[in-house]
């Protein structure tokens, strides 16, 4: 269970569904490790998404088994390279394994039933 007092950079209504559903199974390793990265980072990081229950993973256009529900994944805004280059060094830093780079966004996750390690920028 997180320590929500011990998590320096994030609230945990940062995490839960943007649906209205207040779904929020976000992992504890997901948090803590988004908390060490920011540190290093040194910089602000916005959580687009964080948990997605299943009829809004369906409704934003989400994968089937997407990491969103399982509270293993994280979709962080990234306004210009290089805030996208200081969030990816910092979470390769902290041990993510599947980072996915997207024009405005950087998806991380800890789904170990997804090919891992991967970094891929998506178009």
């Amino acid at each position: 269970m997180i320590d929500w007092l011990m998590v320096e950079h994030f609230k945990k209504e940062e995490f839960t569904c943007k649906c209205g559903c207040g779904l929020n199974n976000i992992n504890d390793d997901v948090v803590y490790m988004l908390d060490t990265a920011r540190q290093w980072a040194n910089i602000p990081f916005k959580i687009n998404c964080g948990c997605r229950c299943k009829k809004h993973n369906k409704d934003v256009g989400g994968v089937t088994d997407s990491a969103h529900t399982k509270g293993l994944a994280v979709d962080i805004s990234t306004p210009s390279d290089s805030v996208r280059f200081s969030i990816v060094s910092a979470l390769l830093k902290v041990g993510f394994k599947r980072v996915l780079l997207y024009d405005t966004f950087i998806h991380c996750d800890m789904d170990l039933s997804k090919p891992n390690p991967i970094l891929i920028i998506m178009k």
